[in-house]
């Protein structure tokens, strides 16, 4: 042992027991009567193999896929004309919409659309309070 500043310190006789485990592999019997011997022989000597969560939730998967199926079928096997065209529309399949909903923008905006937006831009940003607050503040000042 070294004292403070590194110094080396007294010698003591000090008595250290080997290790007494055994280097190399054991054998089949003696390996069978450490396990004899253990608290928890019997507890995990049978293997069991449970359901993991990818298991259960593809199952799962499966089963809804079957079901949707299962009433596509019904509903395609629906002997009224009326009754199949209310279940269809109840569906998006994204095969009955055969033109775009929204307007087309614009490519080329004239020179008044882009004024008009300049100026609204401006007038909601800081610009347009300041004017309120002038104009506002003009006819208030008196009261």
């Amino acid at each position: 042992m070294l004292l403070k500043k590194g110094i080396p310190g007294i010698v003591e006789r000090t008595l250290i027991r080997p290790p007494s485990s055994q280097l190399g592999p054991i054998s089949v019997q003696e390996r069978a009567d450490v396990l004899a011997a253990s608290d928890m022989a019997g507890k995990y000597d049978e293997l069991l193999d449970r359901k993991s969560a990818f298991e259960m939730l593809k199952a799962r998967a499966e089963k809804a896929a079957q079901e949707a199926e299962a009433a596509e079928a019904q509903a395609e096997a629906a002997e009224t004309p009326a009754l199949r065209e209310f279940n269809a529309a109840r569906r998006y399949s994204g095969k009955g919409v055969s033109r775009s909903t929204a307007r087309p923008a614009r490519i080329n905006p004239t020179f008044g659309e882009q004024m008009t937006k300049m100026v609204v831009k401006e007038l909601t940003g800081t610009t347009g309070r300041r004017m309120v607050r002038g104009i506002l503040g003009g006819l208030f000042k008196g009261r």
